[in-house]
């Protein structure tokens, strides 16, 4: 199962991808039904399928090419879908196992939703809401297949990797310190708020990019002169009438707020996840692997950015776009691994000592050697004169097994 959802992780990646694909190259209505193409399986290629498929819909005539990149990005999310479902069955069957069975019932009903939001962006004409929610959507479902990844691998040695070897730099012993587990807790709560302005983030990005603001602004660091006397923020952030949304159905002044709140966005986004990572980086409290993945993190915030600025700089080049998507998941699932890391971490400190304080309770309880504690005198039953019963010493409190 682990393997397999390896896999479905690389899929749902993949699946991102070729959605933004699609978006980008205005792909999303290369095919006007659904879940087919014009009727078929495939895209009609054939003269009499492209002329029979042309009179079906008049209005959309074919274009291979966007059908083309519509339809595979249907294959790929058909084959994730079928990837999920086994997930769930083997989670279902193997649960007696301490398999996780929630996360794999989630994901199956993510995905079913999922694919409700892949039709209703064709029959609703790509609706920005219903745009924007397929683009989170997909972020869900591959941030959830990560946890659960995550949960598969740790399942069976998360004691030597959280209570050997993934230990704090400086020494072991103040893991359990009040200040680490003070640090801890405070690092877990600003990894959570960072989750939730990363999924902000990209949410505004889905919305620029639903409604075709991506260019909106072509000049750094704001937009072009005059853009204070543009905002209109209520505007921006509604749906208007419309028969058909592809190309955008906003006027210049809300697509203009959208990109201008999506900047604005992306330099909290960056300056909150900075800090927190260099937070992590500087502190003696936190573990080799919470530094690791921090400077990933930070690593791949930077390339955001870089990546950001290029598609203002270049015209929105293709490949930049498409990158601009792929790191905004690698970057969410950096954190979504620190976080997890904390998570167990605490976790495992609250199991550690609460251990610890069994053990003391029984050895405070009486002493090994304490009198009369192997005493074998006439007030001690099945007591053996001048010598002590070897079936005593287990139960002894403190003793080997106490």
């Amino acid at each position: 199962m682990k393997k397999l959802t390896l896999f479905s992780i690389f899929l749902a990646a993949v699946v991102i991808i070729l959605g933004a694909y699609t978006r980008l190259t205005d792909a999303g209505l290369g095919c006007p039904d659904w879940p087919g193409c014009y009727g078929n399986l495939t895209v009609p290629l054939s003269e009499e399928k492209v002329a029979q498929a042309n009179a079906a819909y008049p209005e959309r005539p074919v274009e291979a090419f966007k059908a083309w990149n519509e339809m595979i990005h249907r294959y790929f999310a058909g084959t994730l879908g079928l990837c999920v479902l086994a997930i769930a069955i083997i989670a279902v069957r193997q649960r007696h196992k301490g398999t996780p069975v929630k996360l794999p019932l989630l994901l199956l009903g993510l995905i079913i939703f999922q694919a409700a939001l892949g039709m209703w962006t064709v029959t609703l004409n790509l609706l920005p809401v219903v745009v924007m929610g397929h683009l989170l959507g997909g972020f869900s479902v591959l941030s959830c297949l990560f946890v659960l990844y995550l949960r598969l691998r740790n399942r069976t040695y998360e004691a030597y990797h959280l209570g050997l070897n993934d230990v704090p730099i400086e020494k072991a012993a103040s893991d359990t310190s009040q200040k680490a587990n003070s640090f801890q807790s405070s690092l877990k709560l600003a990894a959570f708020i960072g989750a939730g302005v990363l999924i902000t983030q990209i949410a505004l990005g889905g919305w620029t990019s639903a409604n075709y603001a991506a260019l909106a602004c072509t000049e750094m660091p704001v937009c072009e002169s005059g853009w204070q006397d543009r905002i209109d923020i209520p505007g921006a952030f509604s749906v208007p009438d419309a028969q058909n949304y592809e190309f955008g159905a906003h006027d210049y002044g809300e697509r203009v707020t959208m990109h201008i709140v999506h900047r604005l966005g992306a330099l909290i986004t960056f300056v909150y996840l900075l800090a927190l990572g260099i937070s992590v980086l500087v502190s003696r409290y936190a573990t080799s692997k919470q530094k690791y993945v921090s400077a990933f993190m930070i690593l791949a915030l930077f390339t955001q950015v870089a990546l950001g600025i290029s598609n203002v700089v270049f015209m929105l080049p293709l490949a930049v776009a498409v990158l601009h998507n792929a790191v905004a998941a690698i970057l969410l699932l950096s954190l979504i691994n620190l976080i997890f890391t904390l998570v167990t971490r605490t976790q495992h400190t609250r199991a550690l000592n609460s251990d610890r304080q069994n053990s003391h309770a029984l050895s405070g309880s009486r002493p090994l050697h304490s009198a009369g504690a192997f005493r074998t005198d006439a007030s001690t039953p099945n007591a053996v004169a001048g010598s002590t019963s070897s079936h005593i010493l287990p139960r002894a409190p403190g003793g080997f097994y106490g």
